[in-house]
């Protein structure tokens, strides 16, 4: 997961509205959104680390991770990140918030984003630190939930604007918010450490490369009527369509 929008409690209608896209190198075996066997986890699946970047499950937990652009300060082996979102929607909550606490050395640096429409929680492992988001619109990409790079900024506002201005919520017209492929001026741009070039390319909210770019948009919408509609469209190298999946039910 490289960027993603929430609003949280700020339409009458939908308590959570989620929008999302996964970024990845395109050779990294990958199997599309679907209900795992033996459990009520809804979530892609990453064929290599054998864990998810985004999940929910019936009954309306929430996760999603993005990994810290920053450089590992050590150098080793570390644990797939993908494991951390399966934790987060299958562990007692004590036993996730510990094992971030003890453990979250363990991985390369991540954010982890967990809840429900009550409440989402953000852990942050670079800085060691939990912040509990109750309400509002929110953004987070590839650093600290504070940053507000340029396509942060702009995917929040978007999303800000389209929620306060519509009484019912299209997931078409969120997807067409997370197709945007616009780069930000050089004046604009973070510095990563990852160089000007890849700067310029990541700096858009879809980002498209023959060797890396934007495998796949998810959007979720929860009702008022407890009612979950979830779309995930995914994308060839060349950002073309190649399929859409549809999941609706009602919170258990």
């Amino acid at each position: 997961m490289c960027i993603l929008f929430v609003a949280l409690n700020q339409h009458p209608n939908y308590p959570l509205i989620i929008a999302a896209n996964r970024d990845e190198f395109h050779e990294r075996p990958t199997q599309e959104m679907h209900w795992w066997r033996q459990t009520e986890i809804l979530a892609g699946k990453d064929l290599q680390g054998l864990g998810t970047w985004l999940g929910l499950t019936k009954n309306g937990h929430f996760s999603a991770l993005t990994n810290y652009r920053k450089l590992p300060l050590k150098v080793g082996e570390f644990k797939s990140r993908g494991e951390l979102v399966l934790k987060a929607l299958t562990d007692p909550m004590e036993s996730l918030v510990n094992h971030l606490d003890k453990q979250a050395a363990q991985y390369q640096g991540f954010n982890l984003l967990y809840g429900d429409q009550h409440g989402l929680v953000c852990f942050d492992s670079t800085k060691h630190q939990f912040t509990t988001l109750t309400s509002g619109f929110f953004s987070l990409c590839n650093g600290s939930l504070d940053d507000k790079w340029p396509k942060m900024a702009k995917g929040e506002q978007a999303l800000e604007h389209y929620v306060t201005s519509n009484n019912d919520i299209s997931h078409e017209e969120l997807l067409m918010l997370l197709k945007d492929k616009e780069q930000a001026s050089d004046d604009l741009l973070p510095s990563t450490g990852i160089g000007l070039e890849w700067e310029r390319k990541l700096s858009a909210i879809f980002i498209q490369g023959d060797g890396y770019g934007t495998r796949s948009s998810c959007v979720i919408t929860l009702d008022s009527k407890g009612k979950f509609k979830v779309t995930e469209i995914t994308y060839s190298a060349n950002g073309n369509f190649i399929q859409q999946n549809n999941f609706n039910w009602l919170s258990q």
